[in-house]
């Protein structure tokens, strides 16, 4: 048995062996992309396929692609560089989103969370002003589906852009940025097997889009900077390695029927919507998250309460809370995602370790309540 289970391919998921291979090669080759010798022409030829690769995973063409730093700058990069000073987001979006649409109008979400589309209709009719709407793909606590064609649909309608923060879903379930008719959508490599700290924003041919820096004329002049090569290289061999998404949807369904019949209490979010073939945010009963996430750790299972961009915290769930859980449920949730990595034996031990704490902490504490 390996040394520990990976269940935490929401916050990052480890990096594939030909992904690694890629980018040692681009490493050994050096050069840099924007000079005319052999040794930039052969880093130029690396972007160029890489480009490719990444546009063929979400039905782009590859000149809509612009490589960045990772899906925070990319949803940065989105909001700032479309031109439209009025932003409609979703409750439930990532950080990277809601502190970058300062004074943004906030769209609610039902108990699902799937975002209000009269309500995001309604505001889009109260003003005239041009707006930019931006609404995620899947989430990346709970892995709901959002409707992103009716988003577009209803936003286009009343003359706005659409930005879709498609991170969590890309490389597990299909992104099609044309079928779905948004006019950006950002990317991140390591959220399906690439490396940290490159990712992309694909900006739809004819949408608006000014670059929030200055420079050299990389990227088209829509991102100055020299680019990181070994790093798309490996980007573009993860979205090639990624484009059958994830067949997991049975595993998804065998681990929560389990820790059903273990805690029958227990909840599991978004349950009666679309949603990720690999993620389950279910919540144990009278276990805190924090408890939950620091035993499994114990026990050799690496799992997650939230969202993992918090300097390590494990803070209440606003996802969650924007469902309308309440504070005190929302604390026991925790977050379980599979990755391309992840095998059958891990999904047990994971059951047997949650089993265990539940009988040893959740069961005793809720008789206690109930004693008391």
């Amino acid at each position: 048995m390996p040394a520990f289970a990976y269940l935490d391919h929401n916050a990052t998921s480890p990096l594939r062996p030909a992904v690694f291979d890629v980018m040692v090669e681009a490493l050994r080759a050096g050069g840099n992309p924007s000079s005319v010798h052999r040794a930039g022409r052969s880093a130029r030829a690396r972007l160029d396929t890489a480009r490719r690769q990444v546009a063929a995973l979400v039905g782009a063409r590859p000149a809509e692609v612009v490589f960045t730093s990772g899906g925070t700058e990319a949803n940065n990069s989105a909001l700032a560089g479309a031109g439209r000073k009025r932003l409609l987001v979703s409750a439930v979006e990532h950080d990277s989103v809601l502190k970058a649409a300062t004074g943004g109008e906030i769209l609610p979400v039902d108990a699902n969370g799937i975002v209000d589309l009269g309500v995001l209709d309604k505001s889009l009719a109260a003003s005239t002003e041009p707006a930019l709407v931006s609404v995620m793909f899947a989430n990346n606590e709970t892995g709901v589906l959002q409707p992103i064609a009716d988003v577009v649909r209803v936003a286009h309608a009343a003359g706005a852009l659409v930005h879709c923060d498609a991170v969590q879903g890309a490389g597990k379930v299909p992104v099609d940025l044309h079928g779905l008719g948004v006019d950006y959508l950002s990317l991140s490599a390591h959220k399906f097997g690439g490396p940290t700290g490159v990712g992309a924003l694909v900006v739809r041919s004819g949408a608006p889009f000014v670059s929030d820096r200055v420079g050299g004329g990389q990227e088209s002049n829509r991102r100055a900077g020299t680019e990181n090569v070994a790093g798309i290289a490996g980007f573009g061999a993860a979205a090639t390695e990624a484009t059958g998404g994830l067949a997991t949807t049975e595993w998804r369904h065998h681990l929560e029927t389990a820790l059903l019949e273990i805690a029958p209490a227990a909840r599991v979010y978004g349950a009666g919507v679309d949603r990720l073939p690999n993620t389950t945010c279910i919540s144990m009963p009278g276990v805190r998250a924090e408890t939950q996430v620091m035993a499994l750790d114990l026990a050799g299972i690496c799992v997650s309460a939230g969202a993992a961009c918090s300097s390590g915290k494990v803070t209440r769930s606003a996802v969650l809370l924007a469902m309308g859980v309440e504070s005190a449920e929302a604390e026991m949730a925790l977050r379980i995602s599979f990755g391309w990595s992840t095998v059958s034996e891990d999904i047990e031990r994971l059951i047997a370790a949650w089993r265990d704490l539940y009988i040893r902490v959740g069961r005793s504490d809720i008789a206690q309540a109930r004693a008391a």
